[in-house]
């Protein structure tokens, strides 16, 4: 099977819920990524991380990254990886529902592609 949905390159997304932390609606974390021949790279900040980096390979409508970002909130440094499927939405934009494993447990988050500005 090939990939249904268009390429990352480019695009932005916001996170919209976390098992992880608690999403600041006004400052969520914005996630910019990359594609390039089933290559996936990109980065991150917002309001629990002061900056972060991924990178990984896209398979079909399915990311694999590893990442790595410091927290703001004491400077510690997380790494982890993770695995994403990416879905449209009624709207028309990208989705991105994020598996991984952070302190030792299952963890999901969701990112919403943001608007082009």
């Amino acid at each position: 099977m090939t990939s249904t949905l268009p390429s990352l390159d480019g695009r932005v997304f916001t996170m919209v819920s976390s098992t992880t932390s608690v999403v600041d609606p006004d400052a969520p974390s914005v996630f910019r990524y990359f594609e390039a021949d089933g290559m996936i790279w990109g980065d991150y900040t917002g309001d629990t991380v002061t900056i972060g980096r991924f990178v990984g390979t896209r398979t079909d409508d399915t990311i694999w990254v590893s990442f790595v970002h410091v927290l703001a909130s004491d400077g510690s440094v997380v790494t982890g990886d993770g695995e994403s499927e990416i879905e449209l939405t009624d709207d028309g934009m990208l989705r991105l529902v994020e598996h991984y494993e952070m302190h030792g447990a299952p963890q999901l988050s969701v990112c919403v592609e943001a608007p082009a500005a």
